[in-house]
């Protein structure tokens, strides 16, 4: 075994027994390589149900990269344009700010500057509550019209293009792409990132056998419909159940299932801009700061956000043991990526434990075993 696996290992195992989470895959790629796939854990507690490599994990946040990169061939196509209004294929989406009509464009929403929120960054009274906004998480059977059509209710937050607020922008450019491809978005991500890399595990279907969700602990407790997980100062909102049901709508930000193999080899085409049908040059685009000098308390120190994950500005600043210019993100249902250039690697975890596996003290251990 190489030190790399032990040192990984130890991080998966101790973080198991330790009870921050309940199970993980992880998968790392160096220079092409696959030097690291493994399952620990439990994929299901209450029925002994071991975690597997071909385990499917909600994604959450973890769609947003594959949907920007399902925008970034239909720019390289012409049919989208950075600077192009939303409203140019979404005419009912006009959300206001100080009253006013605001201009969001493709490139806000690729770069979360569009304004808009998520309501599990805001206080239950807040606006994206009071209109009962679908983070992408919950509410099954919603329609994205019928969303996109509350989103629009609700006043921005700031100006498009003044600062960073993660938030549904995914989910907008989601609608988009379906307008622009004139498909449904499963379809057109097929078409354009999955069917082309062949990622057969990485999808919207529902499917059995997905690893059962936990919030943090010790012990990690089972997360049910409709009960709030804290994400201090505020909670969010989840609903395991919308995954298997087929009448929820596609969310472009946070809606897919999927495995850490095919995920992993995702991240490798990105690293190596190598997706057929996207000039390099574009893909190169997705991994460069494009909101500097703007910063974001979110986003923390150091760090800046390309199209779909942060960048790392100033590793000392971000307290990380990636490279300059690497980029990494991660998914509310507990899982953390990245891809570190100057390194030539790429590594994936998905846990099914929120949120040590996404901003818990996992992300970090993982970055420097396979880093050091």
């Amino acid at each position: 075994m190489s030190e790399l696996a032990k040192r990984i290992d130890q991080v998966l195992e101790t973080a198991v027994a330790q009870q921050r989470i309940v199970g993980a895959v992880a998968a790392v790629h160096r220079r092409g390589e696959l030097i690291y796939h493994r399952a620990v854990g439990l994929a299901d507690r209450e029925t002994g149900r071991e975690m597997t490599l071909a385990t499917p994990h909600r994604l959450a946040s973890l769609t947003k990269p594959i949907t920007t990169v399902a925008a970034l061939a239909l720019l390289d196509r012409g049919v989208l344009a950075l600077d192009q209004s939303v409203t140019r294929w979404l005419p009912e989406f006009q959300p206001r700010f100080a009253g006013a009509a605001a201009k969001i464009t493709i490139r806000h929403l690729l770069t979360h500057t569009s304004g808009l929120g998520y309501s599990f960054l805001e206080a239950t009274d807040g606006p994206l509550h009071r209109a009962r906004v679908s983070d992408g998480l919950d509410q099954p059977g919603l329609s994205l019209a019928e969303n996109l059509g509350r989103l629009s209710s609700v006043p921005l937050q700031c100006a498009p293009g003044s600062a960073f607020n993660y938030s549904l922008s995914t989910d907008v450019l989601g609608a988009v792409v379906e307008r622009a491809a004139d498909a449904p978005l499963p379809d057109a991500i097929s078409r354009h990132v999955t069917g082309v890399l062949d990622l057969p595990a990485l999808s919207f279907a529902p499917r059995a056998g997905l690893a059962t969700p936990y919030s943090d602990g010790p012990p990690p407790k089972r997360i049910e419909d409709g009960v709030p997980v804290p994400f201090p100062p505020f909670a969010v909102s989840f609903a395991p159940s919308r995954a298997l049901d087929p009448s929820s709508y596609p969310s472009g930000g946070a809606g897919m299932l999927g495995t850490a193999a095919d995920f992993a080899r995702f991240l490798e085409a990105v690293r190596t801009r190598e997706v057929p049908g996207i000039a390099p040059a574009l893909l190169a685009e997705m991994t460069r700061d494009q909101i500097a000098p703007l910063t974001s308390e979110l986003l923390g120190p150091g760090f800046g956000y390309g199209f779909g994950a942060a960048v790392v500005r100033e590793p000392i600043a971000a307290g990380t043991a990636l490279s300059t210019g690497a980029v990494r993100w991660g998914g509310a249902y507990g899982a953390c990526w990245f891809i570190d250039f100057a390194a030539q690697t790429s590594s994936v975890v998905l846990t099914n434990t929120a949120f040590e596996g996404m901003t818990g003290a996992l992300r970090g251990e993982i970055e420097r075993a396979v880093l050091a």
